[in-house]
């Protein structure tokens, strides 16, 4: 019979719904781009210190979606804590809903994102018991006590929040 009249469309790994027109997931490979295409982004914030791959680059060019790197604040490697003025360059895009639809991605969607998508929940003044249980559930076997600690002490008093905020916040 030949190809199917339908299309497969398969999440990136770590993939989940944060908030309305924000998500959360690792590094796409080319069996997500239909998936991701569909998710209409304009923006994503890249926090892994080095570049995405090259199908991850064609396929931003080939959507217009603008990529922040924000991995390479810092420098160092994918081991190294994610930092403070990285949460807060993350934040001055993510509050911004201009940006929106909008995906928060490292290489796995585990450590790095995970802490970033943590800090938003103690923004939005979730418990920390639910703050670490979300965080846990994406980080698998693979939970870093110091990420969680870096959520725990974070100071959202930092944090500016715009005029016109999304209306999750």
């Amino acid at each position: 019979m030949g190809r199917t009249a339908y299309q497969h469309y398969i999440p990136p790994v770590n993939f989940g719904y944060v908030e309305n027109d924000l998500y959360r997931c690792g590094q796409p490979n080319e069996l997500n781009f239909p998936f991701m295409e569909k998710l209409g982004l304009r923006c994503i914030v890249w926090l892994a210190p080095e570049e995405p791959n090259q199908n991850v680059m064609n396929f931003v060019d080939d959507q217009d979606i603008e990529l922040h790197h924000l991995g390479v604040l810092e420098g160092g490697n994918a081991s190294d804590p994610i930092t403070e003025d990285m949460i807060l360059e993350a934040f001055n895009l993510i509050l911004d809903k201009k940006n929106h639809p909008m995906a928060i991605m490292c290489n796995i969607g585990r450590h790095r994102t995970g802490t970033v998508v943590g800090c938003l929940r103690k923004l939005q003044r979730w418990n920390l018991a639910s703050i670490f249980e979300e965080y846990r559930r994406f980080a698998g076997p693979k939970v870093r006590i110091l990420n969680e600690q870096f959520i725990e002490l974070f100071d959202t008093d930092l944090v500016r929040i715009p005029v016109d905020p999304p209306e999750w916040l």
